[in-house]
């Protein structure tokens, strides 16, 4: 996510600027920050602004939700598809999202906000897509269906509650530390 709280004050606004912006704000302080007046002045620019590209402040949040629903799968996968070997596309997958800092405290903050209609649904789908793929990943490096689907689910699990611990600012390690952690779960998750 782009940093736009940055942009001159005269600046013409496009629809995707208010929704990096909103996805800014969500990872920040939580769905409930999202509002109009306070993205316009974070901005520099009037509510009209805003009027001129949605109707409504859940339809901004909604776009926003499936831009970083698009652009984080995106990324990911243009970030392992150079590994040709499916373990080692695996182990990248794993430390590339690892170190995916601000879709980490945007998926935390949806999460917090599960109850609401807009984000439940989102999150299922996210998670239902992104299991399926690291299951297809362990497929494809060479475990059998089961152990593929237990492997996935442990890796997204501990993805989750991870982000959920570092919530609360747990655990804490130095960016060393932290390096040594991504090393011994990819060991123990993809043996040599």
């Amino acid at each position: 996510m782009a940093a736009l709280s940055k942009l001159e004050p005269k600046t013409r606004l496009s629809a995707a600027d208010w929704e990096e912006a909103a996805l800014e704000v969500l990872a920040e302080n939580g769905v409930g920050a999202v509002a109009v007046e306070s993205l316009a002045r974070r901005l520099g620019v009037t509510k009209g602004s805003f009027y001129w590209h949605f109707a409504t402040r859940e339809a901004l949040l909604q776009a926003a939700l499936e831009r970083w629903e698009r652009s984080d799968e995106a990324e990911l996968e243009a970030a392992i598809a150079a590994a040709s070997d499916p373990r080692e596309r695996l182990r990248e997958l794993i430390r590339q999202v690892s170190h995916k800092h601000p879709s980490h405290a945007v998926f935390a903050a949806l999460i917090k906000s599960i109850d609401q209609p807009l984000i439940r649904p989102l999150i299922e789908r996210v998670s239902q897509r992104r299991l399926a793929f690291v299951t297809e990943a362990f497929h494809q490096a060479g475990f059998d269906a089961a152990a593929a689907a237990n492997r996935a689910r442990l890796a997204y699990s501990a993805y989750v509650g991870f982000v959920q611990l570092a919530q609360i600012g747990q655990p804490r390690m130095n960016h060393d530390e932290f390096e040594v952690y991504i090393r011994d779960f990819i060991g123990i998750l993809i043996p040599q």
